[in-house]
């Protein structure tokens, strides 16, 4: 068994408040991997720490055999949205991404076109995103967080804003990037996401996480592949 992602005893406290409770887990490669819990239970701080946004308080983590803040500050390979994806507001989709491109010059304008079009926005559209939706915001998100063709997803609530057609798209996509053997964190507050989507499911419960066992969900029921 590969693991992406090793968390070591980890706390995260914010002055007297413990967020998070000496969280150890390791997270398999190649598998979605979902999280549920209240807001405030400590999932976003949790994946902000395994991203390198925030630094545990006590223990270690660890992406790809590597610890984050102190071998790397940011993982390599990752891809990520959590919380409201950010964008310049007067400028299109496709220029947001350029500029985020940009940054590593990994991708071309036709990537970024391509990507666009997997998540359903349409690349020459001259609308400027603060005109977008709700729910196209969140599609331009995803794109950012798979356009570079990560190993690692980190998806924080990524159906937020979208429609039930737009929901279904969007985890048929999960599905075929975890085929593709990418590994993939989920929260979502919704049960059938997580059931549907995940191999492995976590609860987070006042900064403690608890694998939770469960039932295999036949995802057939709802026309999409079946996880194995």
């Amino acid at each position: 068994m590969n693991i992406a992602i090793h968390i070591d005893h980890v706390s995260k406290d914010f002055g007297p408040e413990h967020v998070l409770r000496d969280v150890c887990h390791d997270f398999e490669e190649g598998k979605i991997h979902g999280i549920v819990g209240n807001n405030g239970s400590g999932k976003t701080v949790l994946m902000k720490c395994i991203c390198g946004f925030l630094l545990p308080t006590r223990g270690k983590v660890f992406v790809h055999n590597k610890q984050v803040g102190k071998d790397v500050d940011f993982p390599e390979s990752l891809g990520l949205i959590i919380e409201t994806p950010g964008f310049l507001p007067g400028l299109t989709g496709k220029k947001n991404l350029k500029i985020l491109a940009s940054l590593r010059r990994k991708i071309d304008d036709v990537t970024i076109g391509e990507t666009m079009k997997r998540v359903g926005l349409d690349p020459n559209m001259k609308k400027p995103v603060n005109k977008y939706s709700l729910g196209m915001r969140q599609r331009l998100g995803i794109a950012q967080a798979i356009m570079e063709n990560p190993r690692l997803l980190i998806l924080d609530e990524p159906f937020n804003g979208l429609d039930k057609q737009g929901v279904q798209h969007m985890r048929e996509l999960i599905l075929s990037l975890r085929n593709q053997g990418k590994t993939i964190i989920l929260a979502s507050h919704n049960a059938q996401d997580i059931e549907v989507l995940c191999n492995t499911v976590c609860e987070m419960d006042s900064g403690v996480l608890t694998p939770l066992h469960r039932a295999p969900f036949n995802s057939a029921m709802l026309g999409l592949p079946t996880i194995r």
